[in-house]
């Protein structure tokens, strides 16, 4: 079974967001890197610091998609939670 692939349209913003869990509680990590790749293949790097979190395990971040194309991201937690978690999305050509 292939996981879906979310399309957008240029200029949305999205919400990137991983749960952590450690037999099924919600824990933090002691640091959480989120990597996303653009369709160019330029790769942002953000920290702990860098990401919302609203409840325990839960980190987000907000972005703007301002290229067409597959965008790939990945979360992944060391220290108290070693896990990892990736996503792919689609930003649609605009005829505009």
């Amino acid at each position: 079974m292939t996981t879906p692939v979310n399309k957008y349209d240029l200029g949305d913003s999205v919400r990137l967001q991983s749960v952590f869990t450690v037999d099924g509680e919600a824990r933090n990590p002691t640091d959480v890197t989120l990597q996303i790749k653009n369709p160019a293949g330029t790769v942002a790097l953000y920290n702990t610091g860098d990401l919302q979190n609203p409840s325990t395990g839960t980190y987000y971040r907000d972005v703007t998609l301002d290229d067409t194309g597959v965008w790939d991201y990945r979360f992944y937690g060391t220290g108290t939670v070693i896990a990892a978690d990736e996503g792919k999305l689609v930003v649609r050509r605009s005829e505009f």
